[in-house]
């Protein structure tokens, strides 16, 4: 299997975003960025979009597909849902090209504090968003 490949976590780093987002003037403004880093997203080719890749507890459809190279996770993610295409990009750029203890230590929590979105996102945006995080922890564990 072959991922698409996509620039989160290499060209667009959870760094670049974490700066983008505080740098926006209020939620309006964090909510258009997360939209547009969607759309960057490449879309999932259809024969990835498998029932067993589905993430569970989101209430759109998430696809999460991944491959281990060298000791190196690689990640691939798609929606059904702009919003959420955008908040996969978020993750992505958090742990794509990371190690399995890179990804263990890495600060989600942290992170998702510093962008200013958890506030504002509905609880099942949020707890869709907190599905994907763990399933990729599982996969890393």
């Amino acid at each position: 299997m072959t991922l698409p490949a996509h620039p989160f976590g290499t060209d667009i780093t959870s760094e670049a975003i974490v700066a983008q987002m505080q740098a926006a003037n209020g939620w309006e403004d964090r909510y258009r960025n997360v939209i547009q880093l969607g759309k960057k997203l490449p879309a999932l080719p259809e024969e990835l979009k498998q029932d067993q890749l589905k993430v569970s507890g989101c209430e759109s459809q998430v696809w999460l597909a991944h491959q281990q190279d060298e000791g190196v996770f690689h990640f691939a993610a798609d929606s059904d849902a702009r919003i959420v295409r955008g908040l996969i990009t978020l993750v992505l750029a958090a742990y794509e090209g990371k190690t399995a203890a890179e990804i263990r230590a890495f600060d989600i929590d942290g992170y998702f504090d510093s962008l200013g979105l958890m506030a504002h996102l509905s609880p099942s945006r949020g707890n869709g968003l907190k599905a994907i995080v763990e399933q990729i922890k599982e996969l890393a564990s």
